[in-house]
């Protein structure tokens, strides 16, 4: 079983930054992608970015230009920096993996708000 935990998550007034981490209980390396995901109140779970363990990234529209997302494999963890942020970006972020095998794990979720 995979265990992800997420962290830094909180408050931010608009045009601040903030860099959420997601620490995985094993290597980074037995996973095929990680990434974030997000979901608003009142909406749909939604891609943020991933990052595959060759190091390609991709990004929602929304994300692009403002978020960059990285891994760390020494400490089994994934970055989401957060530059530029609106309050349109309030939501629980969620990291996810999915393994070589192809089963998906998520975390807890971490609460972002963004005040206007």
């Amino acid at each position: 079983q995979v265990q992800l935990v997420e962290s830094g998550g909180g408050l931010v007034q608009a045009g601040e930054s903030l860099t959420l981490s997601c620490t995985a209980s094993r290597s980074l390396f037995r996973f095929r992608v990680m990434g974030w995901y997000r979901q608003a109140p009142g909406k749909q779970r939604e891609l943020v970015a991933t990052i595959t363990n060759g190091g390609s990234t991709t990004y929602a529209d929304s994300a692009k230009g403002r978020f960059t997302i990285s891994r760390d494999n020494a400490k089994n963890t994934v970055n989401l920096q957060m530059n530029s942020l609106k309050p349109e970006d309030t939501a629980v972020y969620y990291c996810y993996t999915q393994d070589i095998v192809y089963n998906q794990y998520w975390g807890q979720g971490t609460q972002l708000t963004v005040s206007s």
